[in-house]
């Protein structure tokens, strides 16, 4: 019950959400479309690097992942390969049963392996050297042409490509004008300041997801979420019902440590279905 408070609060007329941040309706229905789960295992592959070898795996993990149900699995193939590297996406191309999205930046070189791999699907994402892990949204707006130029070319090699931004309608509109079939909401904002225990500026950032999910979906594009999602705030925004996947890394690994991926992965599908079954109850 706790999600569904920290719903009614966020979404609530003094919570101190921004106009036009009201409940969409659509939490109302009770028919509610099903919500898939992809799995980051660039954080295994993080693990293998920092004593070499090849253990532990990440095509494993991605094979134990969805063993225990998830839906695709992701890979961030970064330009400095810090931690996924070129075989490990060819290795899972061959292995998967599962569809495979490739984050990567929208630089030739990553274009070029895109269209030679040919991935289910491709995130776009921001890039830089110096960050531990990608720190925001993608800057639609400014980088129009070539973001365009980018979702064309790899739509045209038959790859569903959806791009990492804020929840913020300008963004928004720009990704649904350059042809972008989907987004993917960075929810990096709002988790930090679940952690943190920060009420206001949480039910801000929550309002914010919320209102930016229903635009997108009245713009016709497919929305997903992700960035520091644990079960908790995962099952907060599974009760969004714009929000058809979740893309969770960096907290499942953690917590496969002690409890084994498969199950960390199981456990998150329960909240994520107890997060569906609750948007039915708000009111």
């Amino acid at each position: 019950m706790i999600a569904l408070e920290f719903i009614r609060q966020s979404m609530s007329s003094d919570s101190g959400a921004p106009a036009g941040c009201a409940m969409p309706q659509e939490l109302q229905l009770s028919g509610l479309p099903s919500i898939r789960l992809g799995i980051n295992i660039d954080h295994v592959a993080t693990l293998r690097n920092a004593r070499g070898g090849r253990h532990p795996d990440p095509v494993h993990a991605a094979e134990v992942a969805i063993a225990a149900g998830a839906d695709s699995i992701t890979a961030h193939l970064r330009e400095d390969r810090r931690h996924i590297r070129d075989d490990d996406i060819e290795r899972l191309m061959e292995r998967l049963s599962k569809p495979l999205n490739l984050e990567m930046a929208a630089t030739r070189e990553m274009i070029d392996i895109a269209v030679a791999t040919r991935p289910h699907a491709a995130c776009l994402v921001p890039e830089k050297r110096e960050e531990r892990t990608t720190e925001g949204g993608l800057d639609v707006v400014e980088h129009k042409k070539e973001l365009a130029d980018a979702v064309g070319e790899l739509t045209a090699a038959g790859i569903r490509v959806s791009l990492f931004i804020a929840s913020d309608e300008h963004q928004i509109e720009a990704a649904a004008a350059i042809g972008a079939p989907a987004i993917e909401i960075h929810t990096g904002a709002w988790c930090d300041a679940v952690t943190a225990g920060e009420g206001a500026p949480g039910a801000v950032e929550f309002a914010r997801i919320a209102a930016g999910a229903e635009y997108a979906r009245r713009l016709g594009l497919e929305v997903h979420a992700g960035h520091g999602l644990d079960y908790l705030t995962a099952e907060t925004i599974a009760a969004l019902p714009q929000v058809v996947e979740l893309n969770i890394g960096h907290f499942l690994i953690g917590d496969a440590l002690t409890i084994g991926l498969g199950g960390a992965v199981e456990r998150m599908l329960a909240a994520m279905r107890r997060g569906r079954a609750m948007a039915k109850a708000i009111a």
